[in-house]
């Protein structure tokens, strides 16, 4: 709706006459107080003001209509057939106007300012009530947010609870389920050497009873192993070379009976948790020695390559933020299909009667490298050997806790 005011009836009449044969609401003030009490009352999307009236002129007017937070935002179009000189139109877009017209006016032009002006007050209205929708709309999400953390912090901290006494669950379960197992074990052997003598389908029998329950204690200590994997995480600087050696040291006895071969190449140091690498590389390399080739020494090659990317055959780059570690061997390799597999709890790809194990020592390597933000693969052709790839961040995320 517009507003015009001015203090002659005619001129009312004219220019009410000409906006609303263009379609247009109007009211008419015919003083500066009738304007600003209409004003107080009504919304108006423009008002067109004349500046020489009796008691308080144009320019009063619009200083006090923009002197109201409600009002100070309507544009005013200020209507003058005496006051044309510079300075009086100065005044006018001082005091608050956004055009200031002299009489006569060309009605086209006038118009054309009209529409103009009520599409920019309409149009920063819109603004405003998206603005004010958009404040209502981040604030809703703001307490979306809060609760949304709140929820995540209560259910992460009762999934902490839930490991720590998972943990302590599974080492007494550990504990109380591998003693009776030295008792059978410790038992059944002094029944073979005491009792035994002279009759060998007995010792066989016996036999298979022993291999069962060893495989028993070490499904147990495995199981012990992958739950607490789940523990509090603290890292420090580690070196892979020290570990690697340590490793080698533990497999030098199976190393020298497959009489294998060994390559190793330095690899920088990580920030890792130390005893869990070394369980990677125990898990990994034990592995490449104990799925060799009939006839055929093992030959196992590891060495590494920076990258500026976690991803497992991206380019070399010798200052990027990852250390990509290969360890090649020549064994019996498998089927890429069953990729996906081989690193699945209790999932194998041989009979226990062709190779030992209980199928979680891929399971333990892949849950290590996850829980150190990195990534583990692996490429490989039967009868041509595998290559295990893992990649490990330098250092690690700022919420990690790093010694």
């Amino acid at each position: 709706m517009i507003l015009i005011v001015d203090d002659k009836k005619e001129n009312l009449f004219s220019l009410k006459t000409l906006l609303e044969l263009n379609s247009f609401q109007v009211e008419t003030a015919a003083s500066g107080e009738e304007a600003l009490k209409k004003i107080l009352k009504n919304e108006y999307a423009l008002i067109i003001l004349d500046v020489q009236m009796p008691v308080m002129d144009g320019y009063e007017v619009a200083e006090s209509i923009s002197g109201y937070s409600k009002t100070k935002n309507i544009p005013i179009i200020f209507l003058s057939a005496v006051n044309i000189d510079k300075s009086f139109i100065t005044k006018g877009y001082s005091s608050g106007g956004v055009d200031y017209i002299t009489k006569p006016f060309d009605p086209e032009l006038l118009m054309l300012k009209v529409r103009t002006f009520i599409r920019l007050y309409e149009q920063t209205n819109e603004l405003k009530r998206i603005q004010k929708e958009l404040e209502a709309s981040n604030e809703l999400l703001e307490v979306k947010v809060m609760e949304r953390t709140s929820d995540l912090l209560r259910a992460n901290l009762e999934l902490e609870v839930s490991n720590a006494e998972l943990q302590q669950y599974a080492s007494l379960a550990s504990h109380d389920l591998q003693e009776p197992l030295r008792k059978i074990i410790t038992f059944n052997k002094i029944i073979e050497d005491k009792y035994l003598d002279g009759n060998p389908e007995a010792h066989r029998y016996m036999n298979k009873v022993i291999a069962s329950c060893e495989r028993m204690r070490s499904l147990i200590h495995d199981l012990l192993n992958y739950s607490r994997l789940s523990g509090t995480s603290v890292y420090c600087e580690t070196d892979l070379n020290n570990l690697l050696r340590e490793t080698i040291t533990d497999l030098e006895l199976v190393i020298g009976e497959k009489k294998a071969k060994l390559i190793i190449e330095d690899l920088p140091a990580v920030e890792a948790i130390p005893g869990q690498v070394r369980q990677v590389f125990q898990n990994v390399i034990s592995n490449a020695l104990k799925f060799s080739r009939s006839g055929v020494a093992p030959q196992i090659r590891i060495w590494g390559e920076r990258t500026s990317r976690l991803d497992s055959w991206g380019h070399s780059d010798p200052v990027g933020e990852y250390l990509r570690i290969y360890i090649q061997d020549n064994g019996i390799g498998f089927d890429e299909i069953y990729l996906n597999k081989i690193f699945t709890i209790f999932q194998r790809l041989h009979g226990r009667d062709e190779y030992e194990g209980t199928g979680i020592g891929l399971a333990i390597v892949k849950k290590i490298i996850e829980k150190h933000h990195g990534l583990l693969t692996a490429r490989s052709s039967v009868g041509e050997g595998s290559t295990f790839i893992i990649v490990l961040p330098l250092k690690q995320p700022r919420h990690a806790v790093v010694l």
